[in-house]
């Protein structure tokens, strides 16, 4: 969670957190250049030549990705679209996969080579110091011509006013023409307490007054469903450490469902009227360290949530062995196949009476998260052309979908129908099967979810309006999908919550919150405060661990006060003064935001 969820959140990823199959990386190098590749969809140079007309020699792109949850070559549909389009393969050097994190991106740093394409972080002064060491390239001349970037020059300009000079050096994520008050999701928020509905309902739709009383429903509807769909044990919670930055980031995503989202070490509520430090005994963060130990006291947290990773995880859900997810793109996207909803079965946003769900709002100008061209990449006016296409109709369908919930490519998975936008057949099971559907071969092969792209980067918000057939990029707001919710598991729901959709249903209960969308980024940190940080928030990170796993209340509260006297001794306090005037500055930028509108 961004780190890795709001950053990736929009940026999706969300993502998105599909992950690709597996290849190796000098495969590519034995390949012969394809023939001549037409182009296909709305890229404003679509006329033009491309694949091996255009660039003759096959090249492999590493991509240094801050934000990619796989590592090794791109397979499958969206690796033959790039192939096709480019006669390029992309080879994704992952921190969050290879564990190596800042220690990953420090290392190269110092070799003088990130990678030929670089997907990272532009806060806390990191882009102005991949710019003074030398590690990216200018690319104002490179894209000067280009159409579908032009169309989000305020973001770039905004985005590049961070590095001295008059340069571009890169490209922000997530961009939108939309207000920075309109929520950026499609249907359903970034965040809730999503649940296994038909185990719910086997319960009796008990209600939940505060967060802590989803313990004993959970635990009932572990009782009521007990085994997975392969007949393993069934638990509330699973948690993995794949995406833990300044805190163990699946103890910050309940804080969501409140209204609060990280800056630093301090959780900001999203309308500027609450900034608490992550480490006091009081702060929402500490109460759901508390939630998760309680879970595990009941015997209803997953055990092995402390050796596993995401991909692991994702196998569970789709095997109905979890019950709880804090994302609907993590427990919808894995079990609410057409066969799964048919029967009843899946996962909906559930109702905590006093909460107040975080919403992300459109982000004109971009957000932090950045795609640059390495300084040392050999073919840069190929990798600005393909950053040009990412942010093309035709690139925002294929690299968000999914996870994000982008159409992906016309004819594959969707098609115009009486002027209006429709799933085909491939389309909906791919979307809706848990991502099992197999490619056909003239577009890649494979099975859908492993073609899916690894790059983890949201270019432009789904939710904007595609300007060649008029609706949304986001699939699940066409009225032909929405109309398709008829499922029982959608009646059901529906029916008990009287609303069509989650945004529906918690705009009309008074339970959003937007945060607007504006496109603050954190300021170069003074050096001491990077180190400080990051000694700090690997004791509160292992702590926050320990704590979750304890033994009893003795131990829990030991752990904490540890956690709390360690850091504090190593200089928290000065950390945390800069993450609070940070989080104060996000406001003041959100409410000129939202006043630009």
């Amino acid at each position: 969670m961004k780190k890795k969820i709001l950053s990736v959140l929009l940026c999706i990823v969300l993502v998105t957190s599909m992950l690709t199959g597996c290849k190796k990386a000098n495969d590519s190098e034995k390949s012969s250049a394809p023939g001549a590749a037409q182009a296909s969809g709305g890229n404003s140079s679509n006329a033009a030549a491309t694949g091996a007309v255009k660039y003759p020699k096959l090249i492999t792109v590493d991509v240094f990705d801050g934000l990619a949850n796989y590592q090794g070559i791109q397979s499958g549909w969206f690796a033959k679209i790039v192939k096709d389009k480019f006669n390029m393969e992309l080879n994704l050097i992952a921190p969050n996969v290879a564990g190596g994190g800042d220690t990953l991106y420090q290392t190269r740093s110092a070799a003088g080579n990130l990678g030929d394409l670089i997907i990272y972080g532009a806060d806390g002064g990191r882009m102005q110091d991949m710019v003074t060491a030398g590690l990216l390239t200018d690319i104002k001349d490179l894209i000067a011509d280009k159409k579908n970037l032009k169309k989000y020059q305020s973001g770039i300009d905004s985005l590049n006013s961070l590095v001295e000079g008059d340069g571009v050096y890169g490209i922000p994520s997530a961009v939108s023409e939309q207000p920075a008050t309109n929520p950026s999701e499609g249907l359903d928020p970034t965040f809730g307490p999503y649940i296994r509905w038909d185990a719910y309902k086997a319960v009796g739709y008990p209600q939940m007054k505060t967060i802590e009383d989803m313990l004993p429903v959970l635990k009932s509807m572990c009782d009521a469903v007990p085994t997975s769909d392969t007949g393993k044990k069934t638990y509330a919670f699973s948690l993995f450490k794949d995406w833990d930055g300044n805190m163990m980031v699946l103890a910050k995503q309940p804080t969501c469902f409140y209204g609060y989202d990280e800056m630093g070490f301090v959780l900001a509520k999203a309308d500027g009227s609450d900034y608490q430090s992550i480490i006091d005994s009081d702060s929402m963060y500490v109460r759901m360290l508390k939630l998760y130990y309680e879970a595990n006291k009941m015997g209803i947290m997953d055990p092995e949530s402390t050796s596993q990773n995401y991909d692991t995880l994702y196998t569970k859900y789709q095997d109905g062995q979890i019950l709880f997810s804090p994302w609907p793109w993590l427990g919808q996207a894995a079990f609410n196949t057409p066969k799964n909803k048919a029967a009843g079965k899946g996962f909906m946003l559930a109702s905590i009476d006093d909460m107040k769900d975080l919403s992300v709002g459109c982000t004109p100008n971009g957000t932090r998260a950045m795609i640059a061209i390495g300084s040392g990449a050999k073919d840069k006016e190929r990798l600005a052309d393909f950053i040009d296409w990412l942010y093309s109709p035709e690139g925002i369908k294929s690299t968000s979908a999914q996870g994000s919930a982008s159409s992906g490519p016309e004819g594959l998975t969707w098609e115009m129908k009486d002027g209006k936008p429709e799933l085909t057949y491939f389309g909906y099971e791919a979307f809706y099967g848990g991502g099992n559907t197999q490619v056909p071969e003239e577009w890649g092969g494979g099975i859908w979810k492993d073609g899916v792209s690894a790059l983890n980067f949201t270019t432009v918000i789904p939710s904007d309006v595609n300007p060649e057939t008029g609706f949304p990029y986001n699939y699940t707001l066409w009225d032909s999908v929405i109309k398709r919710n008829t499922t029982p598991l959608d009646e059901d729901w529906q029916a008990k919550m009287g609303a069509k959709t989650t945004i529906e249903y918690l705009q009309k209960n008074n339970q959003l919150i937007v945060a607007p969308g504006a496109s603050y980024i954190t300021p170069t940190e003074d050096s001491e405060i990077t180190t400080l940080r990051g000694q700090c928030r690997s004791i509160i990170i292992e702590n926050s661990w320990k704590m979750v796993f304890a033994e009893n209340d003795t131990e829990f509260n030991s752990l904490l006060k540890e956690m709390q006297d360690t850091v504090i001794g190593l200089g928290y306090d000065k950390v945390l003064a800069v993450d609070k005037k940070n989080a104060k500055d996000q406001n003041d930028a959100r409410v000129a935001a939202a006043k630009a509108k």
